[in-house]
């Protein structure tokens, strides 16, 4: 970790790491279809920052959440939800002038033609984070603060307030950055590939589908990715099914780790990324070799892709400690089910 960031707190009780963004309460579907046929909706909370901080509170870490929501009733539940993770909310502000967003879904993968997403996002208390009205002190009381370019693409001032926190300071913590690169959120989409470089560019660590780098950044591949993505300081780039790489700044040449994915039976693909990410933070924190990191990573994307919603509770450390010790052999014979977080013997090798 580069940097030793100035704390208020205690250090035994301040949290580990910081998540700056927006949620929102999101509406699940009762059952598949569009959602003009969906008859009813359950409710959960969405927002891929708040997802990391609950899924590292859930595996142990002292965890905080920064955003702004409405003073209204979803702002309430929000608050409370993500407070019921074990993650400190007592810097989330709220705002009496501006509702909190919320969003409806589709149960179908987002990646296909036919899912759906309704978002009521437009003005919310989240898209109103500016220099002026985010505390600072909070932001960087821990050993990392994690971003994304979801919080970029919501208004001109959470750009600002983007470039501000990654911009070079003494101090300050390690800069996590998850690239989430999401068209449809830009007002400008045509400036939006440009500006998730910059601010990768700028931060420690670096989060990106090789996907997502394709449609940005015209690049393929995990060396060009790096190619096109020099300066952090360790860059994780997500393969999908065939795994993640990991590129580490060691000097004239960087140390590169590639770890296949799992194979998952797969409930619902949402949250697996947020999950990943927290993941190899939890491993990060835990100062674990690269390979553990990335399996890390994997075992709780494993953990929500086999349940309906963003987020659920990830296996216990010494389950998922002994799954991320296993030889390339064994590691490739896993297949994760439902139900494998909580039960060993749900743990299945082919």
């Amino acid at each position: 970790m580069s940097g030793t960031p100035a704390r208020t707190a205690d250090a035994a009780t301040a949290a580990e790491v910081v998540c700056l963004g927006e949620s929102m309460v999101t509406f699940l579907p009762s059952q598949p279809g569009r959602l003009a046929d969906v008859p009813s909706f359950g409710r959960g909370i969405g927002g891929a920052e708040s997802n990391v901080a609950c899924a590292l509170a859930a595996a142990g870490h002292r965890a905080a959440w920064v955003s702004r929501v409405g003073a209204d009733g979803f702002g309430d539940h929000l608050v409370e939800a993500v407070a019921g993770y074990g993650v400190d909310t007592s810097a989330v502000r709220r705002d009496p002038a501006r509702p909190t967003g919320i969003y409806f879904r589709t149960a179908t993968d987002r990646s296909t033609d036919v899912h759906e997403v309704a978002y009521y996002r437009a003005g919310s208390a989240a898209s109103a984070m500016s220099l002026d009205n985010v505390p600072y002190e909070a932001l960087f009381a821990g050993r990392v603060l994690h971003l994304s370019g979801i919080t970029a693409a919501l208004s001109a001032d959470c750009l600002a307030l983007l470039h501000d926190l990654t911009a070079p300071r003494p101090g300050r913590p390690l800069i996590s950055f998850d690239v989430n690169h999401r068209p449809g959120l830009w007002r400008d989409a045509d400036a939006a590939p440009e500006v998730l470089l910059g601010l990768a560019r700028r931060s420690d660590l670096v989060f990106v589908g090789e996907d997502e780098a394709e449609e940005a950044w015209g690049v393929k591949g995990a060396e060009a990715i790096r190619a096109a993505l020099p300066e952090p300081g360790v860059l994780v780039v997500k393969r999908g099914s065939d795994g993640a790489t990991v590129f580490c700044d060691a000097g004239e040449a960087d140390d590169v780790t590639a770890v296949p994915a799992l194979r998952v039976d797969v409930v619902a693909p949402v949250g697996a990324g947020d999950a990943f990410a927290a993941g190899f933070l939890s491993a990060t924190l835990r100062g674990l070799p690269v390979r553990d990191r990335i399996r890390h990573g994997h075992l709780m994307a494993a953990a929500v892709l086999t349940v309906p919603g963003d987020l659920t509770a990830p296996p216990a450390r010494a389950h998922a400690d002994a799954l991320a010790a296993l030889g390339d052999d064994a590691w490739g014979r896993l297949r994760l089910g439902p139900g494998w977080t909580g039960n060993d013997q749900e743990v299945r090798t082919t």
